[in-house]
């Protein structure tokens, strides 16, 4: 009896460090890394159309004709200063064109520098994720762009849509849909127009030379690729304190069957006989359990399988079914989510127990969805066995 005691203890005393891996933390909310953390560096190739101020007002808008088309490169270095919001220098090596008519569209040679602005839509509005497959994060910028083939300069302005594609921790693959402009007259110096329709166009030199652009490439990521949850401290402070209350109230109850114990001595029988008889009766009897993870199906810490595997070997001995008993918390989770989970867990316990040597005829596996016959809410995440 004492043994028992002593077993029964050590289990009520382990309880709490079950809960402790569950920490509650704040879905939008994370904490800051240092500044050398979530740089990254990108590299890629890219497409180019141009729709310049001069041009015919007949030329159509397909921007995968030769006449707007030209390829470039570009490398750019970033930073993340949270999730949802980051900064970016781009450089862009450009071929693009000064398209006037279907048939006259030279080429000439540039670069852009912009600095941009990025915001992580996904992150902002559906939380942050450190392993989410594909992120899309709008852009803004203002940058320099440089004829380098008529010698001229302007300001350019820029907006983009940057999807990225997580491969692995250090790695993304990216695709980004952007639009650029700049003042018409950064390509003025090409040449000059045709005479039909000079005296029209020459004021429209000071309007806008504009480009739609696609870039594929890769990304490298720096440093400290994640960041930290911050813990829910009031969630943490009620956990801790269900934890306390269930481990007192547990406690009180095995001081209570410790006092009748020792108040109502129970007279031993036969010696010969008495100790095995008395552990297999209270080993038949009793009720075994497993925990889960919120969520899970996948045991939390397979040590709570020695038990069951003591009573697998005595229903072996004696040719015993073995009821399996699947539960989760009421606190989370669908009525239909629960029930599945509740099952899914009693089938993991019925697996170790085929393991074990149990014929999967003699199981019997009940998912009996959500319970709350435990404090706290979170041990009730749980499969119990029991010889029937």
């Amino acid at each position: 009896m004492k043994k028992f005691l002593f077993s029964l203890t050590l289990f009520l005393l382990s309880l709490p460090v079950i809960g402790q891996d569950i920490v509650p933390v704040k879905n939008r909310i994370v904490a800051t890394n240092s500044f050398w953390s979530n740089w990254f560096v990108s590299t890629g190739g890219q497409y180019t159309a141009s729709y310049t101020s001069q041009e015919s007002p007949d030329l159509k808008f397909n921007p995968f004709s030769a006449t707007r088309g030209e390829f470039g490169f570009n490398i750019a270095v970033g930073k993340w200063f949270t999730p949802s919001i980051g900064l970016r220098t781009k450089f862009e090596g450009l071929w693009q064109k000064s398209v006037l008519t279907q048939d006259i569209h030279k080429s000439y040679t540039s670069y852009n520098l912009h600095e941009d602005l990025l915001f992580n839509l996904s992150s902002l509005l559906c939380g942050y994720k450190p392993k989410r497959t594909w992120n899309l994060i709008p852009w803004l910028g203002i940058g320099f762009m440089r004829n380098v083939s008529y010698n001229s300069n302007e300001l350019s302005f820029h907006f983009g849509l940057l999807n990225n594609f997580r491969l692995s921790e250090r790695w993304s693959a990216f695709i980004d849909i952007y639009t650029n402009s700049a003042r018409g007259r950064l390509d003025a110096k090409n040449y000059a127009l045709p005479d039909a329709w000079a005296s029209h166009k020459t004021g429209a030199l000071r309007h806008w030379d504009k480009q739609l652009g696609l870039s594929v490439g890769l990304t490298f990521h720096l440093g400290k690729t994640h960041w930290d949850r911050v813990p829910d401290v009031e969630a943490l402070q009620t956990m801790n304190q269900e934890q306390l209350d269930a481990l007192q109230s547990s406690l009180d109850e095995l001081q209570q069957e410790v006092n009748e114990f020792y108040n109502n001595p129970i007279e031993p029988s036969e010696p010969s006989i008495t100790p095995e008889v008395r552990t297999d009766t209270v080993f038949l009897a009793s009720v075994h359990s497993v925990f889960f993870d919120l969520g899970s199906s996948d045991i939390a810490n397979r040590k709570e399988l020695v038990g069951v595997k003591q009573l697998a070997d005595l229903a072996l001995q004696h040719h015993a079914r073995l009821l399996v008993t699947g539960y989760t918390d009421k606190q989370t989770g669908t009525e239909t989510q629960n029930r599945n989970l509740s099952e899914a867990r009693a089938q993991a316990l019925a697996a170790e127990l085929v393991k074990m040597g149990i014929s999967r005829d003699l199981i019997d596996v009940v998912g009996a969805g959500p319970s709350d016959a435990l404090t706290p809410f979170f041990y009730n995440r749980r499969a119990t066995v029991q010889i029937k």
